[in-house]
């Protein structure tokens, strides 16, 4: 399959402060003692598409994803490491590498989501319909999506709500309209002659962008080069695709054309998913052709192209680590319901327990940790060689590595970043306590972030 692979890893990034630092950019922000980016290579590796680009902002932290690619895929995976500017956006990040890209197709992922979707079936899909683009679509989880941001500690509402505003065919097949961001707040407005052409448009907003793309390397490249204001693949190259695939020669003629007014306003009331709403007459499954042709048939006029949905099993896991509390909820399931994303053991090789210590279900212990007497962990992730005293409780929480926590601590919903020094009688809950700080003895935090200043 003559596809290459973008894996778009980034870098720093100010939603997980104080989690990510220079010594640990986002890539190898650890989820289940794995950094992140292991599990995007991984499903990368099992779908045999090898031949990968990955893309870090900052020389930096590109040299320290490229050792920590070098040590774990070696002879396994083609990796380049290609470092560009600090926010310059996703489809800046592309345009910054385009010369790179030298395949028909190309699949882009986003380095930070884990997910169990092929993406192997996706570059089948877009192959099969030979379309410029194909966008990949989960279901919205139960707890809402992690594109919320949410900034830390425990997620109280969890309410689902809506994210993406997503138009298909009647075959699920096609993608007609998106509208993410602060659009669907708004009155949606879908294009009266692509309503025309496909005659029935089913309307969701109970799905939502998993940022796995598969593209036409060629369109690609000519968006990115003529529209060079875009910045973001999710809101200006993929809804700029879809709005223009039955006015196909403005984007592969090279000739840049004026998007005709011929909006209708749709509004969706009370945050509801609506299923199944009837826009126009009966459909038929190959429109774009149709649309093409002259009205007798004959002859092909009008030059069209596909914009393609792969909808992700209702079964399936996928979520992004954007923010504090996904980074918590993927730990979580990563070690429970989603178990089988792991290739390793839940309990590291020669962990030493003492007396009446446990460790209960949907925990994982690095290799080389040590807890003492009368320890409870529970729901929670402890790294690699990490020190741990007697009658600790570390529970709804993720401990990193080289860890030393003192006698009698209290560890709940709240992240340890590594090399931390816990003293004894800590009590930290719903807190957040970046790389290297030292927590004095008998202090007690809620609801805070700790982390030493950069020098």
């Amino acid at each position: 399959m003559d596809f290459q692979v973008v894996v778009l890893a980034g870098g720093n990034s100010k939603s997980l402060t104080p989690l990510v630092s220079k010594d640990v950019p986002k890539p190898l922000l650890p989820v289940a003692n794995h950094p992140v980016l292991y599990y995007v290579l991984h499903q990368l590796e099992e779908s045999n598409l090898k031949d990968l680009i990955v893309v870090v902002e900052g020389e930096d932290a590109g040299l320290l994803v490229g050792a920590w690619i070098s040590g774990t895929f070696v002879d396994r995976l083609h990796v380049e490491i290609a470092a560009v500017p600090e926010d310059i956006g996703t489809a800046g990040a592309l345009r910054a590498i385009s010369h790179y890209l030298t395949a028909k197709d190309i699949l882009v992922v986003s380095g930070d989501l884990v997910s169990d979707v092929s993406p192997g079936a996706v570059a089948a899909t877009h192959r099969r319909h030979d379309a410029v683009v194909t966008a990949t679509l989960c279901c919205v989880p139960i707890s809402g999506s992690s594109e919320s941001g949410s900034s830390g500690g425990k997620d109280k509402t969890k309410k689902p709500g809506r994210y993406n505003i997503i138009g298909l065919d009647p075959r699920k097949q096609f993608l007609l309209h998106i509208a993410t961001g602060a659009e669907i707040e708004k009155d949606t407005r879908l294009q009266k002659h692509l309503l025309h052409a496909v005659g029935q448009m089913e309307i969701r907003s109970d799905l939502m962008d998993a940022h796995m793309y598969a593209f036409k390397r060629s369109v690609l490249q000519e968006v990115l080069d003529r529209k060079d204001t875009f910045q973001s693949l999710k809101q200006d190259v993929v809804p700029y695709l879809v709005r223009s695939q039955l006015k196909s020669e403005a984007v592969l003629s090279g000739i840049p054309q004026a998007e005709e007014d011929d909006n209708e306003k749709v509004s969706f009331p009370n945050n509801q998913v609506m299923v199944s709403e009837i826009l126009a007459n009966a459909s038929t499954p190959s429109f774009h052709e149709l649309y093409s042709m002259d009205p007798d048939g004959s002859a092909q006029t009008r030059k069209t192209h596909k914009c393609c949905a792969y909808i992700a099993s209702s079964s399936s896991y996928c979520v992004r680590l954007n923010s504090i509390q996904a980074f918590m909820d993927i730990n979580r399931d990563v070690t429970g319901e989603a178990d089988h994303l792991l290739s390793d053991n839940v309990i590291g090789p020669s962990p030493k327990l003492g007396t009446k210590t446990t460790v209960g279900p949907h925990c994982m212990l690095g290799e080389g940790s040590e807890m003492g007497d009368k320890c409870q962990v529970k729901r929670s992730v402890i790294g690699r060689h990490c020190r741990i005293g007697s009658h600790v409780k570390v529970v709804n929480s993720v401990v990193m590595n080289h860890i030393t926590i003192g006698d009698g601590c209290i560890i709940q919903g709240s992240v340890i970043c590594s090399n931390v020094q816990l003293q004894e009688h800590v009590v930290l809950k719903d807190c957040r306590v970046g790389a290297g700080f030292v927590v004095t003895a008998g202090s007690e935090y809620k609801g805070e972030s700790l982390a030493r200043k950069e020098k």
